[in-house]
Order: C-alpha cells, then structure tokens, then sequence
C-alpha cells in the first residue's frame, strides 16, 4: 500500500470528521406508572400541607374567642382557691350530672382538660347560672 493510499485511509476512519448526514434525533423521556405516582404525590403534598395549616390555624371558634353570636348567652364566674370544675359543676347545677355540665363548660371556653387555676375567669352558660 502507498503512503498517500495510506493516508486517505486514515482521514476517512477519523472519528472527528464532521458528516453531512441527518443526526437521529434524541428519543421522547418516557414516565412510568411508578414515576406519574411520584410526580403527582410530589405535587400534592405542598396542596396538602397548605390546606392542613389553613385547617388548622383558620379553624373553627367559639362564641367567647370570636365575638359571634350563635344564640348562646353566657356569664362569667372568677374560679376561687380550691375550686375545680366538678365542684363549680356541681354548686351551678346541683340536680343535673356535672360530668354534662363540666363538657359544656369546656367546650364554652376552650379547654383542653379539665384544670383551672384560682383567679381564672370562665365562661358559664346562661341557663345554668343563678
């Protein structure tokens, strides 16, 4: 073989040689099952996170913490040293169960248990006030 044979051979076979040919074009990004359920819960859990704040944070009231009038008249009682809701149940109600009467108080005003501290200004339903 010839040098010049030799050298059209090589600049032939280069991998750098710039082709006129059409490239093939690059194929679709195809998603999966398991992929469209891990972009949809991606998606959906901000959307659900905002609605849990909203729920929590706009969420219902009472008549006491918003103003509104639902019909419900209340009063209010100072709780004295010693004094538990049983007891208060029991003196603002004496023939009816207190067990119904401490639910209607705390639900009035709120509270998460049943403690109160002397001092303490509580909301008690009108019907049950003397």
């Amino acid at each position: 073989m010839s040098i010049a044979a030799a050298t059209l051979s090589t600049t032939s076979r280069t991998p750098f040689a710039q082709s006129t040919e059409p490239q093939a074009s690059t194929p679709r990004l195809r998603i999966t099952r398991r992929g469209r359920a891990v972009l949809a819960s991606l998606v959906a859990l901000p959307v659900v996170a905002v609605l849990g704040v909203m729920a929590m944070v706009g969420g219902g009231g009472s008549a006491v913490a918003t103003g509104a009038t639902s019909g419900v008249d209340f009063s209010y009682l100072t709780v004295q040293a010693g004094q538990s809701l049983w007891s208060i149940a029991e003196s603002i109600d004496p023939d009816g169960d207190p067990r119904d009467v401490i639910a209607e108080i705390r639900t009035l005003n709120q509270l998460e248990n049943s403690s109160v501290q002397p001092g303490q200004r509580i909301a008690i339903p009108a019907d049950l006030a003397n």
